[in-house]
């Protein structure tokens, strides 16, 4: 594609000095385009960047108003120090920054905003200009040779990925709410295709492709088309982009397609702090506390909250929280970060409280990993493995059956990972196995959360297609298994399978007349209650998942999937739910 002469100009305002569309050239010709934000005065800085598909000259309030309006009316702080005038979606704000001593690159991923280029989102290409543009960053002469990177979901993941190359100035990361592993973390969940890039690649992508030009929203500062000073035709953008989507689809086992795409945790060895979701089941908390356990860093901290995927990381929470580990690292700054707790949960109480404490390890040392044991016969959840054989039969793509446990005696807290142990039947050569840990108050109402990407979340979610059923031994542990992937191993209808199913860790505080369930269905889940506002304006809700659903025809046909599940126990069967009891810190 044809570069046209773009001229990167340098204004100072609002306290800033900011030059737009700033070129960093790659290795292989393509000169890409950052917005850079400067303090006036002359000097040498660190610098956060951020690199990513949703185009630099988008205004937050524009771009994404349900989720601007939702944040600053839970977190009014935000429209405070601020002229909110340079705010983008998933990136920090300069203006919180820039009076700090602090300088900020936002670059536009190849083929996005003012980049040109094949829009091939997620690519190893993306990575090896990330880590050009960290050492065009580094060797700048406003810096001071240490480049942080923070951001949320792609402007999270790719730092996962690019961490494992070091580039030489890259010195810290804060990885905000974004998965590492493609395939597992997003893209399938339990070997179930994840419609989630289908909708994001329409409402969050496209609209943002280079080249869009005069059909694309404007940057509210300079006035110019927020998607390249060029229009191409239709026919010309589609020939210069792959579909998220189905790329994805392409590639139903973990193969090098994935592999590519995901990081390699062993090769991480900067600095982090990795900031995972409660709520954010089925995209991102997973690869957060993976990437904590997993990363080789010496200097490595988790930090877990509730919220939006969006509000926190703006608020003044967040903001402290990110300025004093990048002060510490980025500015060599004595300000006691080193003596954080490595581990700091916002532990979660029903009615959206949450409690902040400071723990030392992940999943914690003192946890009592208790199992209780489906009872098929009466549907009910035991601390004792049933005696007798039972079985319960339910339609492979309906609402499938819900155990309870009695209600508890005392307030018990369950945080950590969770896992399910099921043996399982079908009438066909194949199953998909949902499950959902849930929470009910005494007068039997569903206890659910504002989750990252939806306002109904449940506890916890775990998937499984019983085909993938087959395990890692070497990567797997008994309040995670880890499945390979790898290949697809048909049921034999009537015959029974063990399946082992990882579930989402997750946090919940228990008052005592409460009652845990473990749903287990074929489909998603559905929350059965009243709809707030929000969740029925916003397009990623849907009723719990956040849209995360899994209903791809292609993927889930229904002669394979639409028979009937049997769950069995007893007669050396003994199917459990183990979950992460933590008694009180002494």
């Amino acid at each position: 594609m044809d570069q046209p002469e773009v001229e990167a100009r340098t204004e100072v305002a609002d306290g800033m000095r900011i030059t737009w569309h700033q070129p960093i050239p790659m290795d292989d010709g393509t000169v890409l385009r950052a917005d850079v934000f400067r303090p006036v005065e002359d000097g040498r800085y660190p610098v956060i960047l951020t690199y990513g598909i949703y185009a630099k000259g988008i205004a937050y309030q524009e771009g994404y108003p349900h989720q601007w309006g939702k944040m600053v009316a839970d977190h009014p702080e935000i429209l405070e120090g601020s002229t909110n005038k340079y705010q983008n979606w998933e990136v920090t704000d300069p203006e919180r920054w820039i009076p700090h001593g602090y300088v900020c690159v936002r670059v536009d991923s190849r083929g996005a905003g003012w980049s040109p280029g094949l829009m091939d989102p997620n690519s190893p290409r993306e990575i090896e200009d990330i880590y050009q543009c960290i050492e065009w960053a580094g060797t700048a002469d406003w810096s001071n040779g240490k480049v942080g990177m923070l951001g949320i979901s792609y402007y999270a993941r790719n730092q996962w990925r690019v961490a494992g190359l070091h580039p030489p100035h890259l010195a810290a990361i804060i990885p905000w709410e974004g998965a590492n592993d493609t395939y597992r973390d997003s893209g399938y969940h339990g070997g179930i295709l994840s419609q989630f890039q289908e909708l994001w690649s329409k409402v969050q992508v496209v609209n943002v492709q280079y080249g869009r030009g005069d059909k694309a929203r404007q940057n509210p500062n300079t006035g110019e088309s927020a998607a390249g000073p060029i229009t191409l035709s239709d026919e010309e953008l589609a020939a210069n982009r792959l579909n998220a989507y189905e790329e994805l689809k392409k590639h139903p086992l973990d193969d090098q397609w994935h592999r590519s795409r995901s990081a390699d945790l062993s090769l991480v060895t900067v600095p982090l702090l990795s900031c995972a979701n409660w709520g954010g089941q089925g995209i991102h908390p997973r690869g957060n506390f993976n990437g904590f356990d997993e990363a080789a860093s010496q200097q490595k901290w988790l930090e877990v909250h509730g919220d939006s995927h969006w509000s926190l990381f703006s608020s003044g929470y967040g903001l402290d929280l990110q300025k004093r580990f990048f002060d510490h690292f980025l500015k060599d700054i004595d300000n006691g970060w080193d003596a954080t707790a490595p581990v700091m949960l916002n532990v979660r109480y029903p009615g959206e409280k949450f409690l902040l404490r400071y723990e030392n390890e992940w999943p914690l040392a003192r946890t009592e990993w208790t199992r209780l044991y489906l009872h098929p016969s009466d549907r009910t959840l035991s601390y004792e493995p049933p005696t007798r054989e039972t079985a319960v039969e339910y339609e492979a793509l309906g609402e499938g059956v819900t155990f309870w446990l009695p209600p508890f005696q005392a307030e018990t807290e369950i945080t950590g990972p969770m896992a399910a142990k099921l043996f399982v039947s079908s009438g066909t050569e194949d199953a998909d196995l949902f499950l959902i840990v849930r929470v009910f108050d005494p007068d039997g109402a569903e206890v659910t959360f504002m989750g990252s990407t939806d306002p109904n979340t449940p506890i916890a979610n775990g998937w499984l297609r019983a085909s993938h059923r087959a395990l890692d031994p070497d990567r797997s542990l008994p309040y995670r298994p880890y499945h390979a992937h790898d290949r697809v191993e048909p049921l034999t209808p009537g015959e029974v399978y063990e399946c082992e199913v990882e579930i989402v860790p997750s946090c919940i505080v228990i008052p005592a007349g409460w009652r845990l369930a473990l749903t287990v269905r074929g489909k998603d889940y559905e929350y059965e209650g009243e709809l707030g506002e929000f969740a029925q304006r916003f397009h990623y809700a849907t009723r719990g998942t956040g849209g995360m659903t899994h209903n791809d025809p292609d993927n889930r046909p229904m002669d394979l999937f639409g028979g009937r599940v049997t769950l069995h126990a007893g007669g050396g069967h003994e199917p459990y739910l183990l979950v992460p009891v933590i008694p009180p810190q002494r």
